[in-house]
């Protein structure tokens, strides 16, 4: 029964959601966008039960049952209640009083609680404080009083009847507009067997590489985690098939999860979708998101170039060979199916590029997509493959909207309280105007914040604090959400809280800890390309408004491209040879220079780089000699 309720609550967000932001496209009849008052407390009441019955079906208990179906008859108190009073405050003045301020408490209570469910305790523990903090605040010493307020105008106003501000406030808008319709599209893709086609096409064009099916690993999840937006789905959805051939092929199974989880976590800069945040992205900072992904691109491509290079020389460490033969060719089918990954993705970005909304352009996406599906035969043998999908994808925004309404929180009571604008003061005050410092303590900011947290919610908690100090210290706008964005993105693969790390170690049957760890270092340009594009503006093509100069970005892109081989091997400490551990910290301080924007400095860094890579290829016979002779 609550498998059933399930799947069909999950199918009710999705549609419902899609219905809100369906294009007419001339021909069809308006539909949406409903009437705020009824539809965010409708579509948030849809998704805590349909996250409830998700948890329900985990924990399959008599004990659970009865807590979950206590939560839902407060959710559907408090969820018409905020329709009722949404009404009244669109049609006259009102006052909230103690009632309001009790369900608002409730609110506050059920979304926290929800959350810590799902989620774990990061998420739970930031959403109490953000809650305390807004209401208790004002009794708290300098610098971090708030100013005196009525506590239950604050609570009320602030927590859950805004449509501005709080749980069913901005936020949860813009998870219900503009990110549901590119989540439901990759649950459909998922559900019409693009995902499994990418991924056997990848393992027979790398088979032949060293680094092999690590390879395949890489370039599928490059593909599916563009569209996912989530890096832990992405784990589950291609990791189930990728880190046994992986392991299959002599790495390590920590190893083997990094790769994995690097790569998922990846597919979330990458160009054209780049997953749900950077939706949000272009919105707040009021570009279009072509401009979002064109300042994106060169980033996120170096990244998977660094990806490569580091499984490349683990492989070499490890004394792996490729075997063109070990890989099964893909069927024609297979073949047949890249169409519904490209097709859905050109038409998104040709009608991006034509002005068209995100949400229209995914929505447009689905509905080529509907059709398209029936030229995979088991579609046409079980349309109902589809609805599935559609449910999928609509229990994927529930998760979601369950851990944003926290962030919501936290949001509300950060415009309440004025807190960035003291962090940025006190930010400001211990960088002493060194943009490095702040980008320093902002990266750790990000990090620590980031927790725990999918990317999305992650991202604008991290920017709400951080990117005012950002900008203050003369970043432009989109460079410095980019760089919040990236280590947001960073953040689920770092230890401790590293959640795509610790979905890959579970399948690997790999130590949660130690695969986080190598995940960090597979993946470590992730944390120095934002620096990197900091201080080198052309690597984002100047926040997506273009070049000034070719030899620039040549240039750039070469010092960028020289760091990454040198902090690569340096991490894995092979180089046709096993490297000395002074030669190691020299090619990571090497990199660090390479990519510090100061050209009277790169220049020698580069010289000394280059002497150091060419040595492994001029001289490998006398490392060989060396090496017998220590082995002796």
């Amino acid at each position: 029964m609550a498998t059933r309720a399930h799947y069909l609550f999950g199918l009710l967000v999705a549609v419902a959601g899609l219905l809100n932001v369906l294009p007419t496209y001339d021909l069809l009849p308006r539909i949406g966008p409903f009437e705020l008052s009824w539809f965010r407390p409708f579509i948030y009441w849809a998704c805590m039960c349909a996250v409830l019955l998700g948890l329900q079906v985990a924990q399959n208990t008599r004990a659970n049952g009865c807590i979950n179906v206590t939560l839902a008859i407060i959710l559907t108190i408090i969820c018409f209640d905020s329709h009722r009073v949404g009404v009244l405050l669109e049609e006259s003045v009102f006052f909230f009083g103690q009632s309001e301020f009790v369900i608002s408490l409730a609110a506050l209570s059920l979304c926290v609680f929800i959350s810590w469910r799902v989620w774990g305790y990061p998420i739970a523990i930031l959403g109490t404080i953000a809650g305390a903090y807004l209401l208790l605040g004002q009794y708290l010493p300098e610098p971090f009083a708030t100013g005196s307020a009525d506590i239950i105008e604050l609570a009320a106003g602030n927590l859950w009847y805004s449509i501005d501000q709080g749980i069913l406030g901005n936020i949860l808008g813009i998870v219900s507009t503009t990110v549901l319709p590119f989540i439901v599209l990759g649950a459909v893709l998922d559900g019409v067997g693009a995902g499994g086609s990418m991924i056997r096409i990848a393992f027979f064009f790398m088979s032949r590489f060293r680094g092999g099916p690590a390879y395949a690993a890489v370039a599928s999840s490059a593909l599916f985690g563009t569209v996912s937006g989530s890096a832990v789905a992405n784990v589950v959805g291609t990791g189930v098939v990728t880190i046994p051939m992986i392991k299959k092929k002599g790495f390590s199974n920590e190893f083997s999860g990094a790769v994995e989880a690097a790569a998922s976590t990846g597919g979330q800069i990458l160009p054209p979708i780049m997953g749900a945040a950077a939706l949000v992205m272009a919105d707040i900072v009021g570009v279009s998101y072509i401009t979002v992904m064109l300042a994106a691109l060169i980033p996120a491509v170096a990244y998977y170039v660094s990806l490569f290079m580091t499984i490349g020389f683990e492989a070499s460490r490890l004394d792996i060979e490729g075997d063109a033969d070990e890989a099964d060719p893909p069927i024609s089918q297979d073949w047949i199916n890249l169409l519904l990954v490209f097709g859905p993705v050109l038409v998104i970005v040709l009608l991006l590029l034509k002005g068209m909304s995100p949400a229209g352009a995914s929505i447009s996406a689905i509905l080529l997509l509907l059709p398209m599906s029936l030229i995979n035969p088991e579609i046409r043998k079980s349309p109902q493959l589809l609805i599935h999908a559609l449910s999928n994808g609509g229990n994927t925004v529930s998760r979601l909207i369950s851990v944003t309404a926290v962030v919501g929180v936290v949001v509300a009571t950060l415009a309440a309280t004025g807190l960035p604008s003291k962090i940025s003061v006190l930010l400001l005050d211990a960088a002493s105007s060194s943009l490095l410092l702040a980008l320093l303590i902002s990266a750790a900011g990000c990090i620590v914040l980031g927790m725990g947290m999918p990317t999305l919610p992650a991202y604008i908690a991290i920017i709400s604090v951080m990117g005012s100090t950002l900008q203050n210290l003369g970043l432009e706008l989109l460079v410095a959400h980019l760089f919040v964005f990236t280590y947001g993105v960073a953040s689920v693969i770092t230890p401790p809280v590293a959640i795509a790390s610790y979905a890959a170690a579970s399948i690997a049957e790999g130590t949660p800890i130690r695969t986080a760890v190598q995940s960090s270092r597979v993946g470590a340009m992730i944390f120095l390309i934002p620096f990197a594009f900091v201080f080198n503006p052309s690597l984002t093509l100047n926040g997506g408004q273009g070049v000034t100069s070719l030899a620039d970005l040549a240039v750039s892109v070469g010092f960028l491209f020289v760091a990454m081989y040198l902090v690569g091997r340096s991490l894995i400490g092979f180089d046709r040879r096993t490297l000395h551990p002074i030669e190691r910290l020299l090619g990571v301080c090497l990199g660090l220079l390479l990519i510090s924007g100061e050209i009277m400095v790169q220049v020698p860094a580069l010289i000394v780089g280059l002497l150091l890579i060419s040595a492994r290829y001029i001289f490998p016979q006398v490392d060989r000699v060396k090496e017998n002779v220590n082995d002796v």
